[in-house]
Order: structure tokens, then sequence, then C-alpha cells
């Protein structure tokens, strides 16, 4: 593993929880944050085979990500540096959202802004009862620029997503998951160990079965590509697996399959 300035990573059994450790900022996004995410997304987690999947949460109790490092904000270049840095965020939130492995945001705090377009970039969002959420940068007199208006509507539907990105308004943990932004809602403190066990359940399942299904899932958001081939296609391939064979063995013999992901 490399060595990250602005990360703490703990193994837990094969689930990876990843700290974004700066709570002196409230864990603000800022270079740092974001060079160290692509480092494990892109070289570190892909070379581990035991990995199971990964929990990302903040350090401290009052924060997740609070937002965007708004000093890196005003030292930009004035030609190319928005553009710069909102194509930034977005390949490196497109790298987990992709990942072939559960990423679960674990919310134990403030999810503003950067933080908000980051936990909507994983797989699923657990939020502690003190989580909130939002999208305030028409405070700044700004718009999400990680993705944020994409993807927000796609979970809570267009006109919701509207309000909150033009009033700037915080969304609570049980409002969020009212309207379908956090999977569940837990005491403060428990996020993580909920995040740990969604992923240990599911580490249980056909590991390619598991990578086929977020790859579908994630391909019914591109309007590049037709999510319909692409199931199809995930669908032939796993019927040639060795842990489709296993596991129809194991329903028929009703036993526990045992999955070695080939």
């Amino acid at each position: 593993m490399s060595d990250y300035k602005s990360l703490l990573l703990e193994d837990q059994d094969g689930v990876l929880i990843v700290t974004i450790n700066r709570p002196e900022a409230l864990n603000a996004l800022n270079n740092d944050v974001f060079v160290n995410l692509q480092i494990l997304f892109a070289e570190d987690l892909p070379k581990r085979t035991d990995l199971k999947g990964v929990v990302i949460t903040g350090a401290g109790e009052k924060a997740f990500v609070a937002g965007a490092d708004i000093k890196e904000f005003l030292s930009l270049p004035s030609d190319t540096g928005g553009f710069d840095l909102s194509k930034r965020g977005h390949e490196v939130f497109f790298m987990i959202e992709q990942f072939h492995k559960l990423v679960i945001a674990a919310v134990n705090g403030f999810a503003l802004g950067g933080g908000c377009e980051l936990a909507m970039a994983c797989h699923m969002r657990i939020a502690g009862a003190k989580a909130r959420f939002g999208q305030p940068e028409v405070n700044l007199g700004l718009i999400p620029g990680y993705g944020g208006t994409q993807r927000l509507p796609k979970l809570i539907g267009r006109g919701r997503a509207m309000e909150y990105t033009l009033t700037g308004d915080m969304i609570s943990a049980d409002e969020a998951y009212r309207i379908g932004l956090a999977n569940h809602v837990v005491e403060a403190g428990e996020e993580v160990n909920k995040a740990v066990e969604i992923i240990q359940k599911i580490a249980t399942k056909a590991p390619l079965a598991v990578a086929k299904s977020i790859d579908a899932i994630n391909a019914s958001e591109d309007e590049s590509i037709n999510g319909y081939h692409v199931e199809v296609n995930a669908f032939k391939q796993l019927t040639l697996s060795e842990d489709f064979k296993e596991g129809a063995a194991a329903f028929i013999e009703k036993r526990k399959a045992n999955f070695k992901g080939k």
C-alpha cells in the first residue's frame, strides 16, 4: 500500500475502512485528498485479491466531508482552473462509482457540497442520526462541480434535486432515507458497523455476479451505452462461469455454495 497523507486505512477482515483524515478542516476535500483517493482506487485496491468491499467515512464526529476546500478555489488559474478542478473531481468519483467491489459511504456528520457528491458516488449510503446532506454551492455563487447535478436527480428525483440544489437547504438523515438518498439510518457512531455488516453479507455471494451487477446497474445511468445489452452480455458470461455451476449445484443439493470468483 502507498503512503496516504490525508487518509487512514484500516482492514476489518477484508473490508477496508477509508477515513478521510482532515478533522481540523471538517475533512474538506483538497488536492491531497483527491490524489490519495485516485491512487487508492486506481492503483492499490485493484491489486488486492482478498478485498470484500470499501467503507468511506470521515474523521471525528462532526463531519463526513463538509465540502471542498474553498481556499484552493480562490487560487485557481483564471482561464482553465475551474474546468480542470471539476474534471478531476469527476474522474476520481467515477473511479469510485465504477469500482468492481461494493463501496459504501458511512456518513457520520456533515456531507455537504463535495462531501455529498462523494457520498453519492459510492454505491450505498449509511446515514448516522446526526448526518446532514446538502448541495449549498449556490451560496458561494457556484453549482455542484463533482457530479452533484447529475447524481442527485437520479437518486431523489428531478423536482426534489432542483429544490435542494437551488435553495442550498440541508437534508436530515431521516429525510435522506425517506427520499432515497440514504439506504439506512442508524444511531450515531454505528455507521461504519452497519456498512461492514452489509459488505460481509454481500461477500458471501458470487464475486463475479456482484461485480457484473455493479456494472449493469451503473450502465442504466450511462446514456452512451445500452444498459440492456450490458445486462444480456453479463448474464451470458456468468452462465459460463464456475460460480454459476457451483451455485446451481448448491441450490439443487440444498447446501451452501462455495464460490471462488471463477
